[in-house]
């Protein structure tokens, strides 16, 4: 049985700079099981800081991120075995074939790996002909479906998703949105930023602006 507090993440006044630049402050919001978040804004205007700040991979200027309860600062281990990070680069090694890719990236995450799901996880993502292909010889958009499949082989319950639709075709977007519904529906959670419109009808999506360092929340 587990007795830990149920997934969620809180954003408590959270303030953000970049060199003499204030990207935002006071921004809060709380995100539950099955709910996702859908952050909105201009070029430069601090979406994938705040993104990086949830990855854990910066420390915000003010306020704390708080996962099950728990302050990043306390419980940074246990988050990142429950989140997964896909941000603008997709974390692929060009000499490696989609499959060794997975394996590393499961290594890496200290993750246990099977062949045999990693290549059907693959398949599904349409690479069934790409698999003995070394990274390089493939497209952006195969090598972002790469990256999309060691996001699922990561089972982790909090996504965070910067931009996931770049260089996908129609086909690709709809198979993400197809995705990112099934994790919602099965308890999880997701953070995103996209240009493009996400068609996420059935799931609960809350939307958060930010820019031109303003206070924000989630509504």
């Amino acid at each position: 049985m587990d007795f830990r507090p149920p997934p969620r993440l809180e954003v408590h006044a959270l303030a953000c700079e970049r060199g003499e630049r204030l990207l935002f402050r006071q921004l809060s919001f709380t995100l539950d099981a099955g709910q996702m978040l859908l952050v909105q804004g201009g070029n430069g205007q601090g979406k994938t800081s705040l993104l990086r700040l949830l990855a854990g991979l910066g420390r915000p200027d003010a306020g704390q991120v708080c996962w099950r309860g728990e302050p990043l600062a306390r419980g940074r281990d246990s988050y990142h075995r429950e989140m997964a990070y896909l941000g603008h680069a997709n974390g692929i090694k060009d000499e490696l074939d989609p499959a060794e890719n997975l394996r590393f990236n499961n290594g890496l995450h200290d993750r246990p790996f099977d062949i045999d799901r990693a290549i059907a996880t693959l398949e599904r993502l349409g690479l069934a002909r790409s698999l003995g292909l070394p990274c390089r010889a493939l497209s952006f958009g195969q090598r972002r479906r790469v990256a999309l499949a060691a996001l699922l082989l990561a089972e982790a319950r909090l996504w965070i998703l910067d931009e996931p639709l770049t260089g996908l075709d129609v086909h690709a977007v709809a198979l993400v949105e197809g995705l990112i519904r099934e994790h919602l529906q099965a308890g999880g959670l997701a953070v995103a930023t996209t240009h493009q419109v996400l068609n996420l009808v059935g799931v609960e999506v809350q939307h958060l602006l930010v820019g031109a360092a303003t206070s924000a929340a989630a509504h």
